[in-house]
């Protein structure tokens, strides 16, 4: 590729470029740049959401450049403010580390595990902080610079506190690029002043500062928030086939440019002229065969025509035991198909659970015999078992 083709590659999607010059610059030395992402495990899964920056790295990796992911286990304890309007749950070290081991088996869905350095924070932070250099760094970062951030400035309005940890964030993260030497850094557009920051600090330490790139947040399965499994909006990487499959059928089709855009490298110009329900169809192929293979792929559909095409129940499902006298909504979450018994419950008051092919909208103790199908929602089939 030319300079230009790679860096029309590389930023396929990007909102926030700073800057091309820079990029162009980097990528005319021909050295191997050291392109680094940072990640909080703040949870056990990821979703397409994250999906999207590290694919993003996978575009570098496959110019031949290095990918750096840094797991923030150091950053985890305090909480990114980053678009947020109210300070985040704090974790244990211990939850961070169970976290972070899944974060890293799920990446490698996306990068490849060969070109992919692995790095945790702690390593350079704990002794920043602990000795004298936090100290001189804060003398080069204004109150003026934290404030005018537009998340901080929302939760002054809106009077919800702000921790002094928090105020500190942008600076440890930015920290990460200096230790890391880093040429590029990528993060989603809520990430542009911790990126920023990073330039800023590589600069005081006499770095070369690093390229900032950003990718829109991946809207969610509803069409109107952020992909977030505390929305209950997302599609998990480790979602099995049928459920990945399911899930990307049901999104809105205004939605489909930007996922092809953002998840895959197709050329959008053929896809805005396809049926949404053929492109659906092949962007759930495309994802699922990525995140696990083909003929999980082929079997999906196969599922999702059978199931909602032709409105059959699954010849294959799983059996479920549900514990004698269980409620209803407990069974559901028992069994997977909600994410919480309050969400079940959602579920059954919405009649989108079915008992027998009967439809069920109150909660109770579940009474049934021997392989009674259970269905929650369009996706959810179970045989139950006694």
């Amino acid at each position: 590729m030319t300079i230009d083709e790679q860096i029309s590659f590389l930023t396929r999607g990007c909102v926030d470029i700073v800057s091309k010059a820079d990029l162009a610059k980097k990528l005319e030395s021909g050295k191997t740049l050291k392109v680094k992402l940072g990640c909080d495990p703040t949870s056990a899964d990821l979703h397409l959401g994250h999906s999207v920056a590290l694919s993003l790295l996978r575009r570098f990796q496959d110019l031949g450049h290095k990918a750096v992911l840094v797991i923030g286990d150091f950053t985890a304890a305090i909480g990114d403010p980053s678009g947020r309007d109210s300070t985040r749950p704090v974790l244990g070290r211990e939850q961070i580390l169970q976290n972070a081991k899944t974060y890293t088996d799920q990446a490698f869905k996306v990068l490849d595990p060969a070109k992919t350095e692995i790095c945790f924070n702690s390593e350079w932070l704990e002794p920043f902080v602990s000795g004298k250099d936090l100290l001189q760094t804060l003398q080069k970062i204004t109150v003026a610079q934290v404030l005018e951030r537009d998340d901080f400035k929302k939760r002054m309005a809106a009077g919800n506190p702000i921790s002094m940890l928090e105020v500190l964030y942008s600076l440890f993260q930015g920290q990460d690029s200096v230790a890391l030497h880093a040429d590029v850094e990528l993060g989603g557009t809520d990430q542009i002043f911790n990126l920023l920051v990073g330039r800023q600090l590589q600069k005081n330490n006499g770095i070369e500062p690093q390229v900032a790139l950003t990718v829109p947040l991946l809207v969610g399965l509803d069409g109107v928030k952020k992909m977030s499994k505390s929305y209950g909006n997302y599609v998990g990487l480790n979602d099995a086939p049928n459920d990945m499959f399911g899930k990307l059928m049901s999104i809105p089709d205004e939605l489909m440019p930007m996922y092809y855009e953002l998840l895959t490298d197709e050329n959008l110009d053929e896809i805005k002229a396809m049926h949404p329900m053929a492109a659906k169809k092949k962007l759930a192929g495309i994802l699922v065969t990525r995140f696990h293979n083909e003929q999980a792929a082929a079997d999906a559909l196969a599922h999702f025509e059978q199931v909602f095409s032709k409105k059959e129940i699954p010849t294959d499902m799983p059996e479920f035991k549900p514990e004698p006298g269980a409620m209803l909504s407990a069974v559901l979450f028992a069994a997977g198909a909600a994410a919480s018994k309050n969400k079940a419950r959602g579920l059954i008051e919405q009649g989108a659970v079915r008992l027998k092919g009967e439809r069920i909208t109150q909660d109770g103790p579940l009474a049934f015999e021997n392989g009674d199908v259970l269905q929650a929602g369009k996706r959810h089939f179970f045989k139950l078992v006694k």
